[in-house]
């Protein structure tokens, strides 16, 4: 009797780490942070999601990837950045309008509320620019494209190649595809949302995952070469924001 009941407690207690880990911010712990009063702060959104990976694909590789970032922005450019220059923002809220460069990590997962939706448009509208990174296949590329549709009816995303200025505002990388190789989504596409003046609103990576690249070049779980060339991307798209 004393077995069956430990055993019932077990599963109780399981099923509820289950469920709280599943509520996403709050559930998770996950530390807000309060950035110095530099130039640059980089957005990144906690947004509505679906479920399709546990609610908590927007924070991956959060806050480590977000400082590395900031770290090689601070030394290969003079834009003013802190390692610490980074902030968690809620889509829906009016503080994303406060900085112009949003990163959405997991956008495969996107399941917006209304008002996220009006916050996505009017964010475009008034010059944002937003990279979205970490999902694979054509399921998640689907639903991002469905989520974004409901911002943009008539907009369309158009392929990217290396050669586009979003990818050289900074540093051209030498490749797209070296760093396919170490991330399981297979072969790397970007595409590009584009606004009325023509400039890259949305820079969409499938079957990439930059922030692994940021996060864990450090230990030597990603090689340094594609790493630099990730580096690079977040570098050029970061400026790109700042300056078109």
């Amino acid at each position: 009797m004393r077995r069956s009941t430990r055993l019932l407690f077990a599963l109780v207690v399981l099923f509820t780490t289950t469920l709280v880990l599943a509520q996403g911010f709050r559930g998770r712990r996950i530390e807000q942070n309060e950035p110095p009063a530099t130039e640059f702060v980089a957005a990144r959104w906690h947004f509505g999601t679906n479920g399709y990976i546990g609610h908590m694909g927007w924070s991956h590789n959060y806050p480590d990837s977000d400082r590395n970032l900031n770290g090689f922005l601070g030394r290969a450019t003079r834009l003013d950045v802190e390692d610490a220059s980074y902030r968690i923002i809620e889509l829906g809220s009016d503080e994303v309008f406060d900085h112009p460069f949003a990163y959405v990590s997991e956008p495969g997962e996107m399941e917006l509320t209304d008002q996220e939706v009006l916050n996505l448009r009017e964010f475009v509208g008034r010059g944002g620019f937003v990279l979205m990174d970490d999902f694979d296949g054509p399921v998640q590329w689907e639903q991002m494209r469905s989520q974004v549709r409901r911002a943009f009816p008539d907009g369309e995303f158009v392929p990217l190649d290396i050669g586009h200025v979003v990818f050289r505002t900074y540093m051209q990388p030498e490749s797209l595809e070296a760093m396919a190789e170490h991330v399981p989504g297979g072969e790397i596409h970007y595409y590009g949302l584009l606004d009325e003046a023509g400039r890259v609103a949305i820079l969409a990576g499938l079957n990439n995952d930059l922030a692994n690249f940021w996060d864990w070049y450090a230990d030597g779980q990603m090689p340094l070469k594609p790493a630099t060339d990730a580096f690079r991307i977040g570098t050029s798209a970061v400026l790109y924001s700042l300056t078109h």
